[in-house]
């Protein structure tokens, strides 16, 4: 064999290098074989730390998409919600509106049919006592349409209740559009519901996530 230091040949039995004096090729190999076979599981633990490591970033990275995912389906849950509460403001607002054109003969299909009522019996009513009977009938369409403001505010907070006794209430006002048979009241009266509904279901999905 030879000598791993300067390339002798010494005998196969020489614990030391007669020429540099080095440590003999056996001793010499079975040191190489264990730096060889801890390399060897240094380099195993690094490789099973970097799939670790890597594993650990994957899961964090599917959480980030998952948390995300309900953060954007929540705010679309808050703004159907918010949605189908504002159509009580919209109804309250153009009932309003149809009141004050009341005169002209003008009226918003959206509004409510019993302010309607109402503007009419205040116009009756002024031809006999004046214009205070007009001022009377509005001063009532503003209490009637306060009542609508007062569910969407509830309904915004989230308040199951607001929805179900405003959509009551809007729907028996849509019956009397059908005692006059006017359709296209009517069906706006269904379409508003409908997307009061929606509003309403918006609000059912969040009280579950919140439980």
């Amino acid at each position: 064999m030879y000598c791993p230091k300067c390339g002798k040949a010494v005998e196969e039995d020489a614990k030391f290098c007669g020429y540099c004096g080095c440590e003999s090729i056996n001793e010499a190999e079975t040191s190489t074989l264990k730096e060889n076979k801890f390399e060897k599981i240094d380099d195993k633990q690094l490789i099973e730390e970097k799939q670790l490591i890597e594993e650990k970033q994957l899961i964090e990275e599917k959480q980030l998409i998952e948390e995300k995912q309900l953060i954007e389906e929540k705010i679309q849950i808050e703004n159907q919600l918010k949605s189908g509460a504002g159509w009580f403001f919209w109804i309250a607002v153009l009932s309003l509106i149809n009141s004050i054109v009341a005169y002209s003969g003008w009226y918003f299909i959206i509004g409510l049919g019993i302010t309607q009522i109402v503007d009419g019996l205040a116009i009756s009513l002024a031809g006999e006592i004046g214009f205070i009977g007009v001022i009377i009938g509005f001063g009532v369409n503003v209490f009637i349409a306060s009542i609508f403001v007062f569910f969407g505010i509830f309904a915004r907070r989230g308040q199951n209740w607001s929805f179900y006794v405003g959509m009551i209430l809007y729907a028996f006002d849509g019956l009397l559009f059908l005692i006059v048979q006017d359709w296209l009241s009517i069906g706006f009266h269904v379409f508003a519901l409908y997307w009061i509904y929606g509003g309403l279901k918006a609000n059912r999905q969040l009280s579950k996530t919140h439980t």
